[in-house]
């Protein structure tokens, strides 16, 4: 367990972070399958009658611990992760998108999206629990720490895959007024998965001589895992190895959107989506999936060390796996079973968007976005995600833009990015600029290329 809390951090660190995906890009006025992403009714304003998009990758990660400049100078990420005494919250996301076609046909469009997402989260560690995990033979005095949690703790990983079809339609069109409505339907394809949650942790901690134990410790513990994620998941190899399994789930997205459109441009640009104000809102990932493998397994137990017993912590410093960690902990005979399944749901991050892009001159636009997840990180079959506030200004002439981020997001903060596109090719970040300004806890990038014609 302690070489898989140094991984996580690791990886959290110097892979890249944030957790808003395609930041500013998504609200552009070229308007194509990313910006349907977030709001399928999107695909009415696309700039073209067709467009198919090649690639599109962005990995994010966010934490509220470690700074770039913790990075830079070489501190110690070990014991950062694990002062004061706010939870550690860290957040790894990628999603890439392989090949997609949306077209439109007079007031409706359509479009048809492969994307494959994996994502591994740290939620609410106590930072007492993982130093005296990570740490205890560094000191040999003896030392006693309270611990007195009512909320969940958990170490998550999930790789999955996904098939969207979307339509949309102008419901509204009246002089300069468009309003649009659209939906996408998503077959899910689960394809790993790991979980340890512990569920109203109440104990002490005893420190003696290099040696951590668990004391007068009370908990509800959730080990589950599915496909490659069973034996380890705390390496990147672990989440590519099966992104894709069987058809297993399904989700959808719903969404409205509003444009004033704008008579008076002149402009010579080729895309030919203007307007003063666009704006929409929507319900992104309503859904669940089902984790069916040969090595399935969720279980719920008690944790339970009463009297003169207790747990050493350091019997779980070689451990890389839940199976691991689940084998251990049985044989100690502090765990019983309450429940177990061998098959098991998890739900999507179901999350309420909402946007406005206003034109405030010729080819200057700025826009305000906002995130906010509608279930709780806590439960232990629930993927998770992140409040966000994003405002854009961004330069448009058509063919070529550029924009900068500004965002604030709920566990790393605030950040700003940059990013451009030149046709359809697009490369950015969320948080470029902070990490090179200030001390961000975020890092994040994405690149693309789709082809828009007719």
């Amino acid at each position: 367990m302690k070489n898989l809390f140094l991984l996580l951090a690791i990886s959290c660190c110097f892979l890249v972070n944030a957790q808003e995906h395609f930041s500013g890009l998504s609200t552009s006025s070229r308007v194509g399958i990313i910006n349907a992403s977030i709001n399928p009714s999107e695909l009415v304003n696309m700039s073209n009658a067709f467009e198919f998009n090649l690639y599109g990758f962005s990995v994010n990660v966010a934490n509220n611990k470690v700074g770039f400049s913790d990075i830079v100078a070489g501190n110690n990420i070990q014991n950062l992760m694990f002062q004061g005494s706010d939870p550690v919250n860290m957040r790894f996301n990628a999603e890439v998108y392989g090949p997609s076609l949306a077209f439109k046909l007079r007031s409706w469009a359509f479009a048809i999206t492969t994307k494959a997402n994996a994502k591994m989260d740290v939620v609410d560690v106590d930072t007492k629990i993982g130093d005296a995990i990570t740490n205890s033979n560094i000191g040999s005095l003896i030392s006693t720490t309270a611990i007195n949690n009512n909320f969940n703790q958990r170490v998550n990983g999930t790789s999955w895959g996904e098939v969207g079809l979307s339509i949309a339609h102008n419901l509204l069109s009246k002089g300069s007024h468009r309003l649009n409505g659209g939906v996408t339907f998503k077959l899910l394809f689960p394809g790993a998965y790991a979980n340890l949650g512990a569920d109203k942790f109440y104990g002490n901690v005893v420190t003696s001589g290099g040696q951590s134990y668990l004391t007068q410790t009370t908990a509800n513990i959730n080990i589950a895992y599915s496909g490659s994620l069973a034996n380890s998941f705390s390496s990147v190899s672990d989440y590519s190895k099966s992104i894709y399994g069987g058809l297993n789930g399904f989700a959808g997205d719903i969404g409205v959107n509003y444009q004033w459109k704008d008579n008076a441009d002149t402009s010579t640009s080729r895309y030919k989506n203007k307007y003063r104000i666009n704006a929409g809102m929507s319900v992104r990932n309503i859904g669940s999936m089902t984790f069916k493998d040969s090595n399935n397994s969720s279980t719920n137990y008690t944790l339970s060390i009463q009297g003169a017993q207790s747990l050493n912590l350091n019997q779980f410093d070689n451990t890389h796996s839940l199976k691991d960690i689940e084998t251990t902990l049985i044989n100690s005979g502090f765990l019983t079973k309450v429940t177990s399944n061998k098959d098991f749901k998890v739900n999507l991050p179901t999350t309420f968007n909402a946007y406005v892009d206003i034109k405030l001159v010729a080819k200057l636009f700025v826009s305000g976005y906002i995130q906010q997840k509608m279930k709780s990180d806590n439960d232990n079959d629930q993927i998770t995600a992140q409040n966000i506030v994003t405002l854009t200004p961004r330069f448009n002439t058509g063919f070529f833009e550029v924009y900068s981020p500004i965002s604030n997001s709920s566990v790393s903060g605030f950040n700003t990015g940059l990013g451009f596109r030149l046709g359809g090719f697009y490369l950015g970040s969320g948080s470029i600029v902070t990490a090179l300004i200030r001390d961000s806890k975020q890092a994040d990038i994405y690149t693309g290329f789709r082809w828009s014609f007719l």
